[in-house]
């Protein structure tokens, strides 16, 4: 058996005050950790920063690694546990950014990171879309990372799941609006790769903005394994089986029999 326990944690980022957001995510950490053995911790897309910083993200975003990364490194280490997050991600060259997720291991290095390929509305005027998908390899497994928009497009998921992830894990800053989109999106990727998918979303305002929150883990038999219902902050924890992805697709052989000669049309542009 491959057992893997997730923790998936809805909070709320405050604009623009990094040390305080990163100070409520070790928090978050300790409390998670002391409870229970947890394996990997994911927080929300943008969460050092929060959503609407437009301009101010040129100021906001840090190499990897840097002090971000730097000092949940030592939380992760503190406490043996992986840890998920999303940042504003700065190269050498000072004017490009991306809005990414960076994955630290539990001994405080960084195993990856990506960069979001699929940018929504105004995000495109202060990130750069990354592109491409790797698939991370960690103690309990593979894992591969969407953020936010990316969950919409089934290719970012089926090309994960290709390369070998087990889990995929989606950080985004979903808007309340739009939850109905947001959980039929999640039992999609799930079901139709025979994968789990922990989603987390974020939760609050911004100044134009609100989020809904509604954090899941949808198992590859496209069933709910936790989820928190309320739009507030808080966290789950829970314990899967990653075994279940191969029976499941030994059972479906959904994989098995595809016919990929006949998906031309999939890569051309619309």
């Amino acid at each position: 058996m491959r057992e893997v326990t997730v923790a998936l944690v809805q909070m709320q980022p405050k604009i623009g005050e990094q040390e305080e957001n990163l100070a409520k995510m070790a928090e978050f950490v300790k409390r998670i950790c002391l409870e229970q053995k947890t394996d990997l911790i994911i927080f929300p897309e943008l969460v050092t920063t929060g959503y609407e910083c437009g301009v101010r993200f040129t100021e906001l975003a840090e190499r990897v690694p840097g002090h971000t990364v730097n000092f949940l490194a030592q939380r992760a280490s503190e406490f043996n546990v992986h840890i998920l997050f999303g940042m504003p991600l700065k190269e050498k060259v000072e004017s490009i950014i991306y809005n990414a997720a960076v994955l630290i291991g539990p001994d405080g290095e960084v195993i990856g990171d990506y960069r979001k390929v699929h940018l929504k509305g105004e995000e495109r005027m202060a990130f750069r879309p990354g592109y491409r998908y790797p698939v991370l390899e960690t103690g309990f497994g593979l894992v591969g990372i969407m953020i936010g928009w990316d969950l919409a497009f089934p290719e970012v998921a089926r090309s994960l799941t290709l390369n070998g992830a087990e889990l995929l894990c989606v950080l985004a800053n979903w808007e309340a609006k739009a939850m109905a989109e947001w959980n039929t999106y999640v039992m999609a990727r799930a079901y139709e790769n025979s994968i789990f998918v922990a989603a987390v979303n974020r939760v609050g305002e911004d100044y134009t903005y609100s989020f809904g929150g509604g954090s899941i883990v949808v198992g590859p038999d496209g069933q709910k394994r936790t989820v928190i219902d309320e739009p507030i902050e808080g966290y789950a924890v829970v314990t899967l089986e990653l075994d279940e992805v191969r029976q499941r697709r030994e059972e479906t052989q959904l994989l098995q029999w595809r016919q990929p000669e006949t998906y031309r049309a999939v890569v051309r542009r619309y």
